[in-house]
């Protein structure tokens, strides 16, 4: 019986598949990104040939396919959604573009603000009101509800936001709002507040409903499509999606809360790097994730990964909780250029899959790091993906020769140097997720996984100071692995605004049980294994206006004085990201917070078998510059057994990776057959 994972990126598509013996087999297939569909199943026949058996017969012996997909991520980025329009309270239609007040740079005074995914003819006021504690002030009118409608049919929109005041409170509005609209309308998609983010704060609801509206057809019709191919192609099993949260859910979630998907790929990298934490024992890491278009950079501090609800991808603000992940335009298709003033640039465009880099022989001509890195003789022309595709050297040279040109430089210059700047963009990300949060990467290690991270990770973990860099046999698709370690995760919140003075130990208990009940009932509806309960709370002190993430997990709930143990889990916490507490002022609770989860079986990691001597051989030699032209050793990684050593320079080499060790650098092959490389 397999579990398969499956994580479509912006140039390859990877897939990794297990069994109950803890075999780890895995394939990798261009990206389609007209369709992903097609990239996945033509993944699924690659992994298939390399299992000796027929797709058909892999899936029909498959329990459980976990997917990750940039569906969501691809259709904000390139305004590529459904066409959207907004019912909301009359008065409020101008939310979605007055935001917060706040510029990204307010020191920046000709920067445009962000454009709405909804243009103002787009979005309709509707007469009724609610207050503040969720009573009805103004009765929802028919009429204008109506009239609404009416516009929303003649404008040819196929999604609908559905945002009224205060209605985390109470949802009675919205839901005659929807029931209306889905009389009127019945093949319009509609995504209502109370149900995506019911919780206080205007802009941020709003804001994320849009985003549901605007990717939730997409992801709906992508997903049900790649089921209705999967169920063609003989699988029985359970298709589940990797939200942003790092949980799976079933697809029928994952389309209602499309948003919650737009971080689906790279939350299987912090999974997968989760359990590398605890498989190598080492619980400070720094995730580093380089791929063909892009770096994904995140943290594991003390064995855990943090959430976020300050989510924003390109300009739309997303207040879903998910994994603190910083995504760069850093990756093997990011292509290099020389501007006016003769200064080199390296990304943020990238050649992606289609056409690719120069090298690839599919018609792209722009210098790209991967090109850089044949023109240094760190990738082989002719073991690229294992010999299955040669790479064009001299395609690689005469784009390297256009930027030598241009800079006046020579052909190795010009790749020296698009190499020393994607290092620096990369290492520059890794600062932004470390020392920008107050944490020192001097005392991480570097987990190095993607299938161009390898190529990179000492010079990056040189340039940070690093010391010790982790690269797992999987590396070049720890993604996908990591999915199939991820649990599933049902997350409710509920707002309950005040001050822990005026709240009783009564009232939190029956909250978060009221919450424990919706989140663990929705979950077993999908799940029947053991599932665990996670609880937090948003909290802040009376004068800001943000708030922070207090776990509660672990707490008497018992205790008569329970509401006092929360408010000293705050200050803790406080203290703790900004240095100080305020222990006499006053604590304000604001959304509660349950997630319900259920713990699947992961499959262990099987030892290898330990070398009879620490000395390893290269299968070969070639020419690779590391500070001029040197012949170095070349390993094959699938060769390597725990207990081997080595020093570089030296060059390792797998089917869908390339390591590179510096000179003097050391590395130890573990237990496992990773690599743990210590930096001179």
């Amino acid at each position: 019986m397999f579990r398969i994972g499956v994580d479509v990126g912006g140039t390859y598509t990877d897939l990794v598949a297990t069994d109950e013996t803890g075999r780890t087999v895995f394939a990798k297939s261009p990206s389609t990104p007209a369709d992903q569909s097609l990239g996945v199943m033509a993944g699924l026949e690659e992994l298939a040939r390399r299992l000796n058996v027929t797709r058909s017969d892999m899936l029909a012996a498959t329990d459980r396919l976990v997917h990750g997909t940039t569906v969501a991520t691809n259709a904000l980025l390139e305004r590529k959604g459904a066409k959207v329009a907004l019912i909301t309270t009359e008065g409020h239609r101008d939310v979605i573009e007055m935001r917060e007040g706040l510029k990204p740079d307010r020191y920046d005074l000709r920067s445009p603000p962000p454009a709405p995914l909804v243009p103002r003819d787009l979005r309709f006021g509707v007469k009724e009101r609610l207050k503040a504690d969720g009573s009805v002030l103004i009765p929802l009118d028919p009429k204008s509800l109506d009239n609404a409608i009416a516009g929303i049919r003649q404008s040819g929109a196929t999604s609908v936001a559905v945002c009224f005041m205060h209605s985390y409170l109470n949802p009675v509005h919205e839901l005659a709002a929807v029931e209306r609209l889905r009389q009127a309308l019945p093949d319009i998609s509609i995504s209502r507040s109370s149900d995506v983010l019911p919780q206080i704060k205007e802009y941020e609801r709003v804001s994320t409903t849009i985003v549901n509206a605007y990717v939730e057809p997409i992801v709906r019709r992508y997903l049900t499509n790649l089921e209705a191919r999967l169920g063609e192609a003989g699988f029985k099993g359970s298709l589940f999606v990797v939200l942003s949260h790092g949980g799976m859910a079933p697809v029928e979630e994952a389309s209602r809360l499309a948003a919650g998907t737009v971080l689906s790929g790279p939350a299987g990298g912090m999974s997968g790097g989760r359990r590398c934490s605890d498989l190598v024992g080492i619980p400070d890491l720094v995730p580093f994730d380089m791929g063909g278009t892009s770096t994904d950079i995140s943290l594991i501090s003390g064995g855990q990964v943090s959430l976020s609800a300050d989510g924003m991808l390109a300009g739309q603000r997303i207040a879903l909780r998910s994994l603190d992940i910083a995504s760069i335009a850093a990756g093997g298709g990011s292509i290099a250029s020389v501007d006016a003033s003769r200064t080199l640039r390296v990304g943020p465009e990238s050649a992606g899959s289609v056409p690719g880099p120069a090298c690839y022989g599919n018609g792209g001509e722009a210098a790209t790091v991967t090109d850089a890195n044949v023109v240094l003789g760190y990738l082989d022309a002719a073991a690229f993906m294992g010999g299955k595709r040669r790479l064009d050297r001299a395609a690689s040279e005469l784009a390297v020769d256009r930027i030598a040109a241009a800079m006046e430089l020579s052909r190795v210059e010009a790749a020296a140097g698009i190499y020393r700047m994607i290092n620096l963009n990369m290492a520059d990300g890794i600062r932004l997720m470390t020392l920008r949060r107050g944490v020192d990467p001097r005392k991480f290690a570097l987990l190095s996984f993607g299938g161009a991270a390898g190529l990179h990770a000492a010079e990056v973990a040189r340039e940070l100071e690093i010391k010790r860099i982790i690269v797992p046999t999987v590396a070049s698709v720890l993604s996908a692995w990591g999915m199939l370690t991820s649990d599933l995760r049902y997350e409710v919140s509920r707002t309950h605004y005040g001050a822990g003075a005026r709240i009783s130990a009564d009232e939190v208990r029956a909250l978060f049980a009221g919450l424990e009940q919706q989140a663990a009932g929705r979950l077993r509806s999908w799940f029947n294994g053991p599932v665990s309960i996670e609880r937090s709370d948003e909290m802040r002190y009376g004068e800001q206006i943000f708030e922070i993430d207090v776990s509660l997990d672990g707490l008497d709930w018992n205790a008569p004085n329970l509401v006092d143990h929360i408010e000293d889990r705050f200050h803790i916490r406080h203290e703790e990201l900004y240095t100080y507490a305020s222990r006499g002022q006053e604590v304000v609770f604001v959304n509660a917070r349950v997630a319900a989860i259920g713990e699947v079986q992961r499959q262990d990691e099987r030892a290898r078998e330990a070398a009879s001597s620490s000395a390893c051989s290269p299968h070969s030699r070639r020419q690779a510059f590391f500070g001029g032209w040197r012949e170095v050793p070349v390993y094959a990684l699938d060769e390597l057994q725990p207990g081997h050593t080595m020093t570089g320079p030296a060059i390792i080499e797998a089917e869908t990776t390339t390591v590179l060790v510096d000179t003097g650098d050391r590395v130890t092959v573990n237990a496992l057959g990773w690599l743990d490389i210590s930096l001179q």
